[in-house]
């Protein structure tokens, strides 16, 4: 199979130049792809998608009847970062977690940006993820956001913009693991022959990370994976990532508040846990706390975080920087609180419940892409180029009866990628999704979890949408 009937479409390509020709960085994998006889692209791709089965890389699709179960569709075609791109996301994504960590940490607090005006009090207090159940928290070392999965994008001219953050349980790793696990066994030669840097270590750095938060120091720090259990869309990473670390894997009934501490209940009786690294969302987490009728937290668990005798992974109340109402003004923090400009900028965003931004969106809704403020996974979402008049009507009402659950962003030309179709290669729109570990310090993961839209001309890389995964290779 050969490239030459490929066309970039004017967009930005990651593995191509508007000429047809490879990037300098790409070349030798371009040219490896083509030097392939007939047929062995696809006997490859098929190895890989059978590795991925017997791996069990799957994700649950809810809303379905009965709930399925489907293999997270994998395109063998990897993306190349050059080592220039990734010096640019790595600074730009370590400066923006220092400054949304402050900014939790202060509105939770003093609240200083909000009393200078930077960011308006209307605009937390009246976000779903603001908890005042942890005004005057402290976690442990200062740090709140300790896992983040922020979404990059970028645009025809080839400026990357970061789409959005996700501070609460962000997902994807594992995936990120296993397809490097499978390209390494389709590509051995390339992949050493382009000095493609790691990401086997990341369950060791996680680890690592973990017990750089632990309230106390010891020489054995017990952790443990909170997880909502086998239903949830994301069990299968938290398993692998327990799996990965050595450490336990546990359900709420497997834990207990005794004598001011958490415990584990294990066949020798119950064993004090220092760390929990929860993949559930706050209002579950204790019923005497937040939301009364779970039975998927623990009772007493936020008395200990309080006492400071456990680290939460990630804190409770990280969720208000999710709101993408919350993600505007991150330029703002990182002014206000590093003194600096941002390294990474944000994409436009109209705010809807300011009245003249809402004004233009309802104007121009053919031409912007409309999101809910706390949704994720596509959902709440739309694209007004591809969108039909009765549903640009319908989120026109919407946006009147909820304007502060809106925002608007211009429709960005997303760059491409290529991937394998019937006859050959065709270019889908992709994002990017890096990995920010923050113990003592914050650490990139450098990939992360490319996301594909594998439906011709889509914008929406979300796997409950349709979309695909590539292995993400940055380059030493």
């Amino acid at each position: 199979m050969r490239f030459d009937a490929y066309s970039t479409d004017g967009f930005y390509d990651e593995l191509f130049l508007d000429d047809g020709s490879p990037r300098p960085e790409a070349r030798e994998l371009v040219e490896r792809i083509e030097a392939l006889s007939d047929g062995e692209l696809t006997r490859r791709h098929q190895a890989a998608e059978r590795a991925l089965l017997r791996m069990g890389i799957t994700f649950n699709v809810y809303g379905e009847e009965p709930s399925s179960e489907r293999i997270f569709p994998f395109d063998i075609i990897p993306r190349i970062v050059s080592r220039t791109d990734w010096a640019l996301i790595e600074s730009g994504l370590q400066q923006r977690i220092r400054a949304l960590n402050q900014f939790i940490d202060d509105i939770y607090h003093e609240q200083r940006i909000v009393r200078d005006g930077v960011v308006p009090a209307e605009v937390v207090h009246s976000s779903q993820g603001f908890r005042r159940q942890c005004v005057g928290l402290n976690p442990p070392g200062g740090v709140w956001c300790h896992i983040t999965g922020s979404d990059l994008v970028r645009d025809r001219d080839g400026t990357i913009y970061v789409l959005e953050d996700n501070l609460r349980c962000p997902s994807g790793v594992s995936y990120v693991l296993e397809n490097r696990a499978v390209m390494k066994q389709t590509f051995p030669t390339v992949f050493e022959g382009l000095r493609v840097r790691p990401v086997v270590d990341y369950p060791g750095r996680l680890l690592r990370m973990l017990e750089e938060v632990a309230p106390r120091r010891a020489a054995r720090i017990s952790v443990a994976v909170l997880t909502p259990g086998v239903y949830n869309s994301a069990y299968f990473e938290h398993s692998f990532l327990a799996q990965q670390m050595g450490v336990e894997l546990v359900e709420g009934r497997d834990l207990v508040v005794s004598d001011g501490l958490l415990n584990m209940r294990t066949t020798r009786g119950l064993e004090p846990v220092d760390v929990l690294y929860r993949r559930i969302d706050d209002d579950f987490l204790d019923p005497t706390c937040f939301r009364s009728e779970s039975v998927l937290g623990v009772p007493g668990l936020m008395d200990v975080y309080r006492a400071g005798r456990l680290a939460l992974v990630n804190a409770p109340g990280t969720g208000v920087a999710d709101d993408k109402v919350v993600y505007a003004y991150v330029p703002e923090m990182i002014r206000y609180y590093l003194d600096e400009a941002a390294i990474l900028p944000n994409v436009p965003t109209y705010l809807c419940w300011r009245e003249s931004d809402r004004k233009y969106v309802l104007e121009h809704l053919d031409q912007l892409v409309v999101k809910a403020a706390n949704e994720s996974g596509g959902y709440g979402m739309l694209v007004g180029p591809h969108a039909s008049a009765a549903e640009r009507e319908e989120f026109k009402a919407r946006i009147t009866a909820e304007p502060r659950n809106y925002i608007a962003q211009p429709t960005l030309g997303l760059s491409r990628v290529p991937i394998r179709v019937d006859n050959g290669f065709a270019g889908r729109h992709v994002d990017l999704r890096p990995y920010i570990l923050y113990g003592n310090e914050p650490f990139v993961l450098p990939g992360g979890l490319t996301r594909v839209a594998l439906q011709e001309g889509s914008l929406v890389v979300n796997s409950s949408q349709g979309g695909g995964s590539k292995d993400t290779w940055v380059l030493a």
